[in-house]
């Protein structure tokens, strides 16, 4: 059961959510209109690897220093905030039904589909001469060696950080306001969603729905270990396998000053 909390514990809680809001708001609209558009005339790999930097010590400084943050502030409310959705009757009967070693074998099922279907679309790929994206997230994949090891360190911060703050921290905060654990968890996930623009809007609808998902296994599951591991090898897929299972880019050395654009099968959408 969640905690009866007071109007001034409300106040306090939703005016932090507008300050935080309001800061990755800004940082996302400066990282769409600025950072990200530049990004992609980058030809040069020693800037590309400069931005990859910076984009890492960002995201572990702001997602992972306001996660930890809010959580010293709203830890008591974790593990019953978790409680209350588990106990709604949806979600309970389907904890029930993957009890035991049914969900297990379904999620190792799904693993297995994913790493299939990826190795599939991996040689479909390589014969059309590109891959289908979702987003405006071309610019993103490594496109050499030394690439790689940032998207690799940046699949695997946003795997902690990001499930860190938006499965864990930012719904506890978001429940002292709204007083609900379904809505709290359904705007962290769409704060998640949002803050992605900079991959225009289809990439914002597609991270939403990933988010979404992302909330599910946690909220079924129980562990945000398992959520963080999910959402690193879902990133690892995307800046590390597609590179390098496609386009081959561990083959291309850091030497090469201007490295050639990766492309897709079809034109991104912004």
């Amino acid at each position: 059961m969640l905690p009866e909390l007071g109007w001034m514990p409300r106040l306090a809680a939703g005016l932090l959510a507008l300050g935080l809001l309001a800061l990755f708001v800004a940082r996302a609209i400066r990282k769409d209109r600025r950072e990200y558009a530049r990004f992609r005339r980058y030809r040069s790999t020693a800037r590309r690897q400069a931005m990859m930097r910076r984009w890492l010590i960002e995201s572990a400084v702001l997602f992972g220093g306001s996660s930890v943050i809010v959580l010293l502030l709203t830890w008591p409310l974790v593990g019953p905030l978790l409680a209350a959705t588990q106990a709604l009757p949806p979600i309970a009967w389907l904890r029930d039904a993957l009890a035991g070693g049914l969900g297990i074998a379904l999620l190792i099922g799904a693993g297995l589909g994913v790493a299939l279907l990826t190795l599939v679309g991996a040689r479909s790929a390589r014969r059309e001469g590109g891959i289908v994206m979702v987003g405006d997230i071309a610019a993103l994949l490594p496109r050499n060696r030394p690439e790689l090891r940032w998207g690799a360190a940046l699949s695997v911060n946003a795997g902690v950080v990001e499930e860190a703050l938006f499965r864990l921290a930012l719904p506890a905060l978001l429940v002292v306001v709204t007083g609900e654990p379904v809505s709290a968890f359904l705007l962290a996930a769409l704060v998640f969603g949002a803050l992605h623009a900079y991959q225009g809007w289809v990439g914002v609808l597609a991270t939403g729905v990933v988010g979404l998902l992302f909330t599910a296994l946690y909220v079924v599951s129980g562990s945000i270990g398992l959520a963080m591991l999910v959402h690193a090898l879902f990133d690892l897929r995307t800046l590390v396998v597609i590179p390098v299972t496609v386009y081959r880019v561990h083959e291309v050395p850091g030497t090469v000053l201007f490295p050639k654009p990766l492309r897709a099968s079809i034109p991104d959408q912004t």
